[in-house]
């Protein structure tokens, strides 16, 4: 199979033909040479390339790892793309009028002939370190966070001193003398996850969101291909992120950059699986090369202060700032419901000149993503885009919600072949999931304590959300699937024993199981649960607890060693830490009180006599109308007047229909009146139409009417109980054609068949807390810490401490999270002390209601030292991988 791959002398044969072919089109030049004497190949493409150094740039190094062939492939087949699609394709004209392509195929021509031809596993150069060993590897020569070390057998030996290689040296002479490049891209194998540029901080950075979209937008291309899911995974910085990358020197020279894995493999079958890689990442390609000029001089400015500033349980209100550039833009607004999501023609919302938008239509208590772009209206170049706006919907006013985390010892794997170490496996570090060598099958277990929420609630919404880390370790392509199962907690006394966590039979196995090829790295996985799944858990309350175990693949093809994935638990000492902690996300509401209450009084109101006690509609003997009207008494619902009414409906029952010649329709509206006197009536301020009107017709088939409030009048019905004032309800006759002595005769406060108003409604706070007062930020031992005094008040349950590198939060979802809790201060854990940004505390009860926030924007000159931790591998296969063994 190795044969069908081209040699590097092939490749610059290829691109030598090509370039005799389109003089104007490729150029073909030598950056440096290797220690064995290899050109290292340097190829652009553009319309008129004599101009190429004058266009935003995209640039592409392949296979700087030896044994990861996909780069050189790829590079070949995409300049072959290229030219066949050149000048018909629009897209391929557009994005070679407007952008380069500086390419280098190979940047490891030593190594990837030592590996085509003597040892396939190859890794590094040829470097001859003068030891009895060779190599360096080249992704950890750069400069930027270099790792000294004398270790020169190892596969991730970095060199003797940074840009110590001639490889190294040849790359960084070019992009230092090539300041259009916006876009560097460096293919590698294995994984299907892109690895974004980080700058070594636990901080959000501007050009995240622009990382970001760029690499989800790619994931869409290749997505449309073969509908396998690349993730996106900038790792957990400022530990696990590797010494001495490429990337992160392209990203510290302004360089939107990111590492493509590509593949299950280094070198798989070409036919099948290197062939699909290739085709599925061209589009992609193209994608990237024709979005450098967003990212270039020639692009608009990047929307400022792009923030949320209000939000409700159904609609967002979002602005930005006015800038001087605006004449002659527009802004494309974005939303997406899950994190690292692409921004598209699909989920494109808006297209608005204005500096605001307000999204409507949206569901309660869920999480939202918004993103915005400049747009100019002549040639439609892109700005980069604003830092993302995160928010999560307020809640209905019957709704509560609950988040669900398991604690350390309610969460890990069981292995088949680690039996003995079993219980250590719980509340370190990862999940490991499916079947590999080393540790037989494994299945997850997250016990979770639902012991806390009400027996009587309802269950509207569930999700179950875990964070995928690692899918290295699933080599074979499209083999296995990932699910989710709900087990009985009664059948299990021990949730560390792997014999009774295999053998449990699933209650329900939750939504669709994830294929291989749908595993994604380092984006939230969730299962929402169906109707049937909700009712499950409902189930669970009485036992408290809610099992869920995760399984892959449990057996291996001939001559395979892994198929096992790695997620996050959020413990441990390189565990993510409380923002990667699998959740179970749930609304819910409570079973209602159900209340009849009596008509308290009633009255036929007509223009020259008024009936108490009595009830009739319709219109008199000179055609004018005459009103009924009912009066009920709130006082016997709850004394709480924080109550919300779930379902109310007025009742009422016709006794006779005299002189209704033509059809009448009867409709019934809530009013406040002084007194029930004709002009009072009829000059009354209207407040509310309570459900649809009925006909004669409908009285004469039915005497007995139900008209629904809807949520308008359900929310009045509220405010008059919190007001302690009676339901005044007026029925009303209309008729097309003017009638005289038309009356309906009404069941009125005696007997069976008197009026009823029935409410349905629930205990339950409508408004926040106070805002937490006096929050306040300081330096202590190279943290930032926060101090604030929480409400006092019978209902406070927490305050909820949250981080934004770019705005004040206004939403305790927009950004990171740092606490929740009782307490009246909090560390800054995550952040770098060094860097300014905002702080936001919010008061909550137990709905939750969210108060207005206290907020801060800290800053300091003192430079506090940053220390980056080693990484601590968990086992020996992740020692091994980590080491690029």
């Amino acid at each position: 199979m190795k044969k069908q791959y081209l040699s590097y002398q092939e490749t610059i044969d290829f691109l030598t033909r090509a370039m005799e072919k389109h003089p104007n089109l490729i150029r073909l030049e030598n950056i440096g040479d290797t220690h064995e004497g290899r050109p290292i190949m340097m190829v652009t493409v553009s319309q008129d390339v004599a101009y190429a150094d004058l266009k935003p740039a995209l640039l592409y190094t392949g296979t700087i790892h030896a044994r990861e062939w996909i780069g050189i492939e790829l590079a070949v087949n995409f300049i072959q793309y290229l030219l066949d699609n050149y000048p018909s394709n629009p897209d391929v004209v557009e994005a070679l009028t407007r952008n380069t392509l500086y390419m280098v195929p190979c940047l490891n021509p030593d190594g990837f002939e030592y590996s085509r031809q003597h040892f396939s596993f190859w890794r590094k150069n040829r470097r001859d370190n003068g030891d009895g060993t060779f190599g360096v590897d080249l992704n950890r020569n750069f400069g930027i966070n270099f790792k000294r070390s004398t270790n020169t057998q190892s596969n991730i030996y970095g060199g003797p001193a940074a840009f110590s290689e001639p490889e190294t040296q040849a790359i960084k002479q070019f992009v230092e003398n090539h300041n259009n490049i916006r876009i560097a891209l460096d293919y590698h194998s294995q994984g299907n996850v892109f690895f974004p540029a980080h700058k070594f901080n636990h901080e959000a950075e501007l050009e995240g969101t622009d990382l970001n979209i760029l690499c989800a937008n790619m994931a869409n291309e290749i997505y449309k291909v073969t509908k396998r899911q690349y993730g996106i995974h900038r790792g957990k910085p400022p530990a696990n992120l590797i010494h001495g990358s490429g990337r992160e020197y392209y990203y510290d020279r302004g360089i939107l950059s990111s590492v493509v894995e590509v593949g299950s493999r280094n070198i798989p079958d070409y036919m099948i699986n290197m062939s699909q890689s290739v085709d599925e990442n061209i589009p992609a390609l193209l994608y990237a090369l024709g979005s450098a000029i967003n990212y270039s001089d020639l692009a608009p400015k990047r929307p400022e202060n792009f923030t949320i500033t209000e939000v409700t349980a159904n609609q967002a209100w979002l602005s930005w700032d006015a800038s001087p550039d605006d004449d002659g833009c527009y802004y494309q607004v974005y939303r997406a419901e899950s994190p690292k999501y692409q921004c598209t023609r699909e989920n494109l919302i808006a297209i608005t000149s204005q500096n605001e938008y307000v999204d409507k239509q949206l569901k309660s208590g869920h999480r939202y993503y918004y993103n915005l772009r400049k747009v100019n209206r002549i040639n439609r170049v892109k700005s980069p885009f604003a830092p993302e706006v995160k928010i999560k919907t307020c809640l209905e006013k019957d709704e509560f919600a609950f988040t669900l985390f398991p604690t350390p010892e309610q969460i890990g794997y069981v292995g088949e072949l680690t039996k003995a170490n079993n219980r250590e496996h719980f509340g370190y570090n990862s999940l490991f999931i499916g079947v590999n060598k080393t540790k037989g099958v494994c299945y997850g277990v997250i016990d979770f304590n639902i012991d806390r929420l009400p027996a009587d609630a309802i269950i509207k919404d569930a999700v179950f959300s875990l964070y995928p880390m690692n899918r290295v370790g699933a080599k074979i392509e499209n083999y296995g699937e990932w699910s989710v199962s709900i087990l009985n907690p009664e059948e299990i006394t021990d949730i560390t024993d792997f014999e009774q966590i295999r053998s449990a039979t699933p209650i329900q196995t939750l939504g669709d199981a994830i294929d291989s090829d749908q595993l994604t790295q380092g984006i939230w996985k969730t299962w929402r649960f169906s109707a049937l799944e909700k009712r499950l858990v409902e189930e669970q309350l009485e036992k408290g607890r809610l099992l869920l175990r995760l399984q892959g693949p449990d057996n291996l093809p001939l001559c395979n060693d892994s198929q096992m994935m790695q997620f996050d638990i959020g413990y441990g000492r390189f565990g993510g830490g409380i923002h990667y902690r699998p959740n179970l996300d749930l609304i819910y509401t409570r079973k209602p009180y159900q209340i009849a209450l009596s008509a308290t009084d009633c009255h036929t109101i007509e223009r020259e006599a008024h009936y108490p006690a009595e009830l009739r509609s319709g219109f008199d003997h000179q055609g004018e109308t005459v009103f009924g009207q009912v009066g009920f008494s709130l006082s016997c619902i709850s004394n709480n007047s924080d109550i919300a009414i779930t379902e109310a409906y007025f009742e009422i029952e016709s006794g006779s229909l005299v002189g209704i010649n033509q059809p009448m329709r009867f409709t019934v509206e809530m009013a406040e009146l002084e007194s029930p006197d004709y002009y009072s009536v009829r000059n009354r301020e209207k407040i509310e139409f309570i459900g649809y009107e009925v006909s004669s017709e409908d009285l004469a088939k039915s005497p007995r009417q139900r008209f629904m409030f809807d949520s308008s009048a359900r929310q009045y019905l509220e405010q008059l109980h919190a007001e302690g004032k009676h339901v005044t309800l007026i029925i009303r006759a209309t008729s097309a054609s003017r009638q005289k002595e038309a009356i309906v005769d009404w069941h009125g406060l005696e007997g069976e068949h008197r009026p009823q108003l029935v409410i349905e409604y629930i205990e339950r706070r409508n408004h926040a807390l106070e805002t937490p007062q006096n929050l306040e930020a300081q330096l202590q031992d190279g943290l930032v810490k926060l101090t604030w005094d929480n409400p006092d008040h019978p209902d406070f349950v927490g305050c909820y401490v949250v981080r934004n590198s770019f705005h004040p939060p206004r939403s305790p979802f927009d950004g990171v999270k740092l606490y929740a809790g009782k307490d009246s201060y909090t560390f800054d854990r995550f952040g770098n002390a060094n860097l300014p940004k905002y702080y936001s505390v919010f008061s909550y009860d137990n709905v939750p209601n969210y108060s207005v926030p206290a907020m801060l924007k800290f800053s300091t000159e003192e430079v506090t030292p940053i220390e980056l931790e080693e990484f601590e591998p968990q086992d020996e296969v992740e020692k091994r991988y980590r080491d690029g063994n």
